[in-house]
């Protein structure tokens, strides 16, 4: 039974949170515009950001004898949105073979399923379920990522953001840097109802400094150190929000105070039940890309299945726990330097491209100590960071662990 203390703190923020919708809904909006998702290819991005894509691959079982590898073997550059699941890059084991990058970082924050890294400076790893990768390229690195099908006795699901994020031209030849978040060390905000949840991927937002009891103290897993992200008056969040049907909650307004602060969301998930989810008050039945004011705060809200009059599933009492929707969220104060990109090369001159492409190939940063292209690890290696000759593993790590990609 509910303390009736416990009951009356409950009852007392759900009056908070409705108190503060009926607040915001007598404001202006936040959202600036709504454009739908590309159904293919990378999503659009604002300053600080330069690209973000998002992948989900439903691969099968490995059929391979414990090679990790797909039976039907890939064509070098298989991106087939209408695919259960693409090979990309890879010819036997899906993934990006690898690659060289310059210029900014890239953050692998994954949902479900493994991805093995590997690069030039002889760092490595397997990481996933939940777990978030942080990767400087600063002045050049060369790094492959592969998705090997580790369970031969269930499906290898994938879902991961990658996303780039851009280093100022000071910090464009930064050394390379890695960084490893595991899973249990990610800040998870959830609301009293259980209905929402937050995953902080990176950012100062729903108490990841401190969690919600007093003495449930969450860590903020820090930035590399040359990163953009790194400085916390440039306000970088990243940002993984999930609500089930019934759920109601406030994204809080940006930190920074002068308002210059670019802030997007995607909804990527749940956006086809007939219940539609709400962006201050906005109904939205598609995928679709939020351009928003970061000054302000915003409600975001699903109706519950059962208040809904087209369910067309009133025999399933689980009908809520499968549709729920999701977002990422990404902010920052703009870096607003000239932006010269060419392929894997981010800088801020023509220039600077062309010296990357002689420095690569005189170089090739430091070259690949690796025995394959595709580096992958052992079936049984398990989660792991091998970072400057030390290896480290999540508490509890196994390749057998369930997939973290629910509530």
């Amino acid at each position: 039974h509910t303390h009736p203390k416990e009951q009356q703190q409950r009852e007392s923020q759900q009056t908070i949170i409705e108190s503060s919708f009926m607040n915001l809904s007598r404001m202006s909006s936040a959202i600036l515009r709504a454009t739908p998702l590309p159904t293919t290819g990378p999503y659009p991005t604002l300053d600080p950001f330069l690209f973000c894509v998002y992948h989900k691959d439903d691969y099968p079982a490995d059929e391979s004898g414990g090679k990790m590898e797909t039976i039907f073997p890939g064509n070098g550059a298989d991106f087939n949105p209408d695919a259960p699941y693409r090979m990309y890059h890879g010819e036997k084991v899906p993934g990006f073979p690898q690659h060289p990058h310059r210029g900014f970082e890239t953050v692998t924050a994954t949902m479900a399923g493994l991805i093995d890294h590997a690069d030039s400076t002889g760092n490595a790893g397997r990481y996933g379920e939940g777990d978030v990768q942080w990767m400087t390229a600063g002045g050049g690195v060369v790094h492959g990522e592969m998705f090997p099908l580790v369970h031969s006795d269930k499906p290898n699901h994938l879902r991961l953001f990658q996303i780039w994020l851009n280093l100022p031209a000071r910090s464009k030849m930064a050394k390379p840097s890695f960084a490893m978040f595991w899973s249990p060390d990610v800040p998870v905000w959830k609301s009293e109802d259980g209905k929402c949840a937050v995953a902080v991927w990176a950012g100062d937002y729903f108490g990841n400094n401190k969690g919600q009891d007093d003495d449930d103290d969450v860590q903020n897993n820090s930035p590399p150190p040359d990163s953009w992200a790194a400085n916390p008056e440039n306000d970088v969040a990243i940002l993984h929000i999930i609500i089930r049907p019934g759920g109601k909650m406030i994204v809080p307004k940006a930190n920074s105070k002068n308002g210059q602060v670019n802030r997007t969301m995607y909804l990527i998930e749940g956006q086809n039940n007939n219940n539609g989810v709400k962006v201050d008050g906005k109904v939205l039945n598609e995928k679709v890309y939020l351009e928003l004011d970061a000054t302000k705060d915003f409600p975001i809200e699903l109706q519950s299945s059962s208040d809904s009059t087209d369910s067309t599933d009133s025999t399933n009492d689980n009908t809520d726990d499968i549709i729920q929707t999701e977002f990422l969220l990404l902010q920052g104060k703009p870096i607003n330097e000239p932006v010269a990109q060419h392929g894997p090369f981010v800088m801020n001159t023509r220039s600077e491209i062309q010296e990357a492409f002689m420095d690569y190939q005189r170089t090739e940063f430091g070259g690949w100590p690796w025995p394959r292209d595709d580096m992958i690890f052992p079936k049984d290696k398990g989660r792991f960071a091998l970072i400057d000759g030390k290896e480290t593993r999540p508490s509890g790590s196994s390749t057998d662990n369930e997939n973290k990609d629910e509530l």
